[in-house]
């Protein structure tokens, strides 16, 4: 029993520490761990920098008063250390009140996302170059063995190294943002994070769903996909939302003025004046493109087509946003059916054998 206890012990603890290392994972980098206060801690590692370069600077003056003696390439040695390191740590302080003074108060959580990874960026280039400087006196020595690892590694990762290059490509040209919600090959979902390697998606809908409910399952692909695969994105910023459709069967002898006028009714009550508000900014998109022509309604529509099975299908469209669809369906629904049911006489749906 003690044997099996502590095997079962064991076994819990571990689970813990996966379940613990996959929302470390799967966290957007804009959210705080639950037990760091996000207004602390930036400035506790703030804190940190600064009482790191007071030291390194204060050991660097030690060392040139030759305070502590020391064979002479050894001082030599432990002075380009300790530069380095103050060096180092400025980056690392700049960069960081560069995010307490400018980047936290830039509006909008995906431009704070985007420019602290670009920030992280040049802060990691500029302590590359400057590790490179410390270890060759000579530069002409170092450029040459940077290009010569260059190469060899530009061979060796070539797929990590595409997979940067459309992290640019995200931060240029933002096919998607971090809360956007995409579709690219299989994959749908709910953009959570964009690393300079992937891309990781909350997935809604997928093969055990009908409905765009989130799955629980996350969804990673490198960023190199993006530069030779279509990406639909549902969350466009200047026009945030999608056409939807609601379609039901009636027979062909139905008052089909009748039944496109209670849809049309139904439909504009539920939706109100927002679809309107929404179309007006697709028309003044539409204007500013070749495409300025295109007829765009700015109230719910219904169209008529035939059916298969000798019946005919009454369409409602409508502008939602992607997120809502499903919550506007269900809602719609019943209340179609509840108008159009109270007029058999003038809506035929189909019944018993003949569905």
């Amino acid at each position: 029993m003690v044997a099996k206890r502590q095997a079962d012990e064991s076994e819990r603890r571990e689970e813990e520490e996966a379940l613990h290392q996959a929302l470390k994972q799967a966290r957007s980098p804009e959210e705080p761990a639950p037990e760091e206060s996000p207004s602390a801690q930036p400035r506790l590692w703030m804190a940190s920098y600064v009482i790191c370069l007071v030291v390194f600077f204060a050991l660097y003056n030690v060392m040139d008063l030759e305070l502590v003696p020391l064979p002479p390439r050894a001082a030599s040695l432990a002075q380009k250390l300790l530069l380095a390191a103050v060096l180092i740590t400025v980056v690392l302080t700049l960069r960081k009140l560069i995010e307490l003074t400018l980047v936290d108060r830039v509006e909008g959580t995906v431009a704070r996302y985007n420019l602290r990874q670009v920030l992280r960026l040049v802060a990691a280039v500029l302590i590359g170059l400057i590790a490179i400087s410390f270890l060759f006196t000579d530069w002409y020595t170092a450029l040459a063995s940077v290009g010569v690892v260059s190469l060899i590694l530009g061979l060796a990762l070539q797929t990590p190294l595409t997979s940067f290059f459309g992290w640019v490509y995200i931060m240029v040209r933002a096919p998607y943002r971090v809360g956007d919600r995409i579709r690219i090959d299989n994959a749908t979902g709910d953009v959570i994070n964009v690393s300079y390697l992937d891309t990781t998606l909350w997935e809604f809908g997928g093969p055990y769903l009908s409905t765009d409910h989130p799955s629980g399952r996350i969804i990673k692909f490198p960023n190199s996909k993006v530069l030779n695969t279509t990406v639909y994105n549902y969350s466009w910023p200047l026009f945030p939302f999608i056409w939807n459709e609601i379609k039901l069967t009636i027979g062909y002898q139905s008052d089909l003025e009748f039944v496109a006028q209670t849809m049309q009714e139904v439909a504009a009550a539920e939706l109100g004046p927002v679809m309107m508000e929404r179309v007006q900014v697709f028309r003044g998109l539409l204007a500013q493109t070749p495409v300025d022509q295109l007829t765009v309604q700015e109230h719910p529509t219904v169209v008529f087509r035939t059916n298969d099975n000798t019946w005919l299908e009454a369409i409602l469209r409508y502008v939602v946003n992607p997120r809502e669809q499903g919550r506007v369906k269900t809602r719609l629904i019943p209340k179609l059916l509840e108008r159009l049911n109270a007029e058999p006489d003038r809506v035929l749906f189909p019944r018993g054998d003949l569905r």
